[in-house]
């Protein structure tokens, strides 16, 4: 029985590996040219983030390493890998607008629009360390979650790498200005303080959870009509029901205030 404890007790731990794994693959296989594999990796890694979590309540088999041990998987997975994407996703920009671009002979703005993913590996960390000295963060979360933001880039490139989608939305999505933004923006919403909600139910009452039962409709919904493209949607809707509510809350706020 203490044998089958000790196993059981190193099943999140083994899941988190695979999360690991799949973002160092990913990393090799974009250094390689293989770019849609890389993706589904990190789509992949997102599912094992999940279930570590999932399994360390199932076993009740918590500990520090596993909680240091999946922040430093994901800062790999969530972190440095989309950095590296949005970096291809602008690099495939300039190319589609320039054919002979090259690094070597880029401008200074060209440099500063390709390296600006770095931000989002280097806010990556900080929301990662924040969370892990921040026992609050069970049913609300301070800032855009690491895995929604790769789940949105990744996301993104099938979009651009798969042939079954438009041409123009493609070329709308691959507008440097619109990535740069983007690469801001996510950036900042990884840092930020705006509470975003978790999909952990304390209980299934439609009144206590009635953000999380809309936002499973408008994602099921999304799927149905939009099926691949549906994903970056559903992410965009997570951050923008979050902001939305967040904007409410303060407006509430500011008015008692005022009043008072």
């Amino acid at each position: 029985m203490d044998r089958k404890k000790s196993i059981v007790k190193h099943i999140p731990n083994f899941i988190t590996s695979l999360n690991m794994i799949c973002g160092i693959l990913s990393i090799v296989l974009m250094i390689e040219g293989m770019i849609i594999p890389a993706l589904y990796l990190i789509l992949l890694a997102a599912v094992f983030d999940f279930l570590d979590g999932f399994s360390a309540r199932i076993f009740n088999a918590y500990s520090d390493i596993g909680k240091q041990l999946d922040s430093l998987a994901d800062i790999i997975s969530f972190g440095l890998v989309p950095a590296l994407l949005m970096f291809n996703y602008i690099k495939y920009s300039f190319l589609m607008h320039q054919p002979g671009f090259a690094i070597e002979t880029a401008t200074w703005h060209e440099i500063v629009f390709l390296f600006s993913p770095l931000l989002i590996a280097v806010t990556s960390g900080f929301r990662l360390a924040r969370f892990n000295i921040d026992p609050g963060q069970t049913y609300t979360f301070s800032g855009l979650p690491t895995p929604a933001n790769a789940i949105l880039i990744a996301s993104v490139g099938l979009v651009i790498f798969s042939p079954d989608h438009p041409e123009n939305l493609r070329q709308f999505i691959l507008n440097p200005y619109l990535l740069l933004v983007s690469t801001l923006v996510l950036s900042y919403l990884l840092v930020s303080r705006i509470p975003m909600f978790s999909l952990k139910f304390r209980d299934y009452r439609f009144r206590n959870n009635i953000t999380r039962y809309v936002f499973l409709f408008i994602s099921l919904v999304l799927l149905i009509i939009l099926k691949v493209i549906a994903i970056p949607a559903i992410i965009i809707a997570y951050i923008l029901i979050s902001v939305t509510g967040w904007i409410a809350g303060q407006g509430v706020e500011w008015l008692s205030k005022l009043r008072s």
